[in-house]
């Protein structure tokens, strides 16, 4: 079984035009557990992107804990919580972070680049595998030229080739049209389900409507964490 991730009394803040410090996380405390599907939601600029990066160490809190497991990941310096997140954490950002000039399998094989000199096939054969169960095709030119939906289906790809316990999905949905957007809702369900900790940032009813547990944000401040019932 693979730990837990935690948030304990996360607190972050940012200086306003004035240069007044305003909370972006306000003593959050949350629990995610490995086989779940958590989704994180609360109007825009109520901080959900800000805990995720938190949780995965992009993000150093002020005050507070970010645990996974006996790791806190809080009192790592940089490059130990990039080591971290290489080999625990897949994410799929907002902006994709794709690299336009390759082409879908290669910003894929992207995160096994910084541990292999030479691609092993069974990284390879992988990445090929998630590209066609998110129905875009490996050799189809520069990423640039793909629809947003389809650079948001190789993100998730790229996310899930090195099999990671964790996987942080900020919108991963937002780009696709219905059918596009059931399919990877069910797909990261189907993540959670074989045992891994996903949490997903969302506005979309069809990734709620399959989670385990809703995390509302507000301000800053979680407002309502809820166990959803069957």
């Amino acid at each position: 079984m693979n730990p837990t991730l935690e948030a304990v009394a996360l607190r972050t803040t940012f200086a306003d035009a004035g240069g007044a410090r305003i909370a972006a996380l306000d003593r959050v405390d949350a629990r995610f557990l490995p086989g779940q599907l958590s989704v994180i939601v609360g109007p825009s600029g109520s901080g959900k992107s800000t805990l995720l990066h938190a949780l995965a160490g992009i993000v150093v809190p002020e005050e507070g804990r970010v645990l996974f497991g006996d790791d806190d990941l809080s009192a790592l310096d940089e490059g130990r919580r990039d080591a971290w997140r290489l080999t625990h954490c897949g994410m799929v950002f907002q902006d994709f972070r794709l690299i336009d000039e390759l082409d879908a399998l290669a910003n894929t094989l992207l995160p096994a680049q910084f541990t292999h000199l030479r691609m092993p096939a069974v990284l390879r054969q992988r990445a090929q595998s998630l590209l066609a169960e998110f129905g875009v095709p490996a050799r189809s030119g520069p990423v640039a030229r793909l629809s947003r939906g389809e650079q948001q289906r190789v993100a998730l790809a790229r996310a899930l080739l090195l099999d990671p316990p964790v996987l942080l999905a900020d919108e991963a949905t937002a780009s696709l049209d219905a059918d596009n957007g059931q399919r990877i809702a069910n797909a990261l369900l189907a993540v959670a389900r074989a045992g891994k900790t996903v949490i997903a940032v969302t506005h979309d009813d069809r990734v709620s409507a399959l989670a385990d547990q809703r995390l509302t944000l507000k301000t800053g401040r979680v407002v309502v964490p809820e166990e959803v019932q069957p």
